[in-house]
């Protein structure tokens, strides 16, 4: 591992600093609360598409294991509970078995913030009113509606809505009906020349969605593709089909940049589906931490009806910095092997 520190990427940093300084602003006019939380905890909820950091606290003879934090979930959850209402966290979390790319790092600055009262496309509202306003304080001289990446202009008058199965109908040519049948489906890669053999549900529509989905979403507005399968969406609630849960991501010029929730209510199928992901977690090999059970006596107690969502901020911070990299916003940079 190495450790790199450089000015050169001072302006653009500068810019990364705006983009956070904006985002405040902007949600505490909302009338958001800014909460501080831990990084460290010993017990996290079980997510079987990400690995986490193990850590120990040693005191004497004394040992506990702890976990960094992938997302500031498990506490924000807990404080809604009590009915702290409308929050962000705006701080650091960490994702393990990813090495460092124009994308990815191990350890980020995540935006999470919920508002209680609304479902996950009313939100989207409020978040498509949060980048106008990022775009109009860093690219004051020129219109808050136009947003310039990569030789793109994107509009951001409005969104670009498409059902996840609309969107794998049109880019990808598989139906609904194969979408969410999983021999149909495979029948229908291996038609397509993907591998199959060896690989789950959710490994093969990765790959479909990253290589024939997300290039073709946020190349003239920003892209909400909604509406994922109830596998992809452990903590959302369930749409009336039974197939779907109420989660969007949105994307601008092919990147995603943030992931919301209709938040799950139902504390008998959160625990259900926290069992599910535990086992999924095991199979594959992945770091045993506890699952944490005062989350499921957090829904009991009573969590309003609101929804969520996290973003990243360094991915956001590109953006508007027109830059392809996280590198290009960091003044000190650790690589990974």
């Amino acid at each position: 591992m190495k450790i790199k520190a450089s000015l050169k990427n001072l302006n653009k940093y500068l810019i990364y600093l705006k983009a956070e300084q904006a985002i405040e602003e902007f949600l505490i006019k909302q009338g958001y609360l800014k909460i501080d939380l831990p990084v460290l905890s010993p017990a996290l909820i079980p997510e079987s598409y990400l690995e986490v950091f193990e850590t120990e606290f040693k005191y004497f003879k004394k040992r506990e294991k702890l976990y960094l934090t992938p997302s500031p979930e498990l506490f924000m959850k807990r404080l809604l509970a009590l009915g702290i209402g409308d929050c962000f966290y705006l701080g650091k979390s960490f994702r393990n078995g990813e090495l460092n790319s124009s994308l990815h790092s191990f350890e980020f600055t995540m935006l999470e913030f919920y508002k209680v009262g609304v479902d996950y496309l009313k939100l989207a509202d409020e978040v498509l009113a949060l980048l106008r306003f990022i775009n109009a304080k860093i690219n004051n001289k020129g219109n808050p509606l136009t947003l310039k990446y990569k030789n793109k202009i994107i509009s951001l008058a409005r969104w670009e809505k498409i059902k996840v199965s609309e969107a794998f109908q049109k880019y990808a040519d598989i139906k609904e009906t194969e979408l969410f049948d999983y021999d149909r489906f495979a029948k229908k890669l291996e038609k397509k020349g993907y591998q199959v053999k060896g690989f789950s549900y959710s490994q093969l529509w990765s790959q479909v969605y990253s290589k024939e989905i997300e290039p073709q979403l946020g190349n003239y507005y920003p892209t909400l593709i909604y509406d994922f399968p109830k596998e992809f969406a452990a903590l959302a609630e369930l749409n009336l089909d039974g197939k779907t849960a109420q989660r969007f991501e949105f994307y601008i010029a092919g990147i995603e940049l943030g992931d919301c929730y209709t938040e799950l209510r139902d504390w008998q199928q959160q625990e259900e589906r926290f069992i599910i992901e535990n086992q999924e977690r095991k199979k594959l090999g992945m770091i045993n931490h506890p699952i944490d059970k005062d989350f499921i006596k957090a829904l009991k107690y009573g969590l309003p009806f609101c929804s969520g969502i996290a973003i990243g901020v360094e991915r956001l911070a590109m953006i508007f910095a027109q830059v392809s990299s996280f590198k290009d916003l960091k003044l000190i940079e650790i690589n990974s092997l």
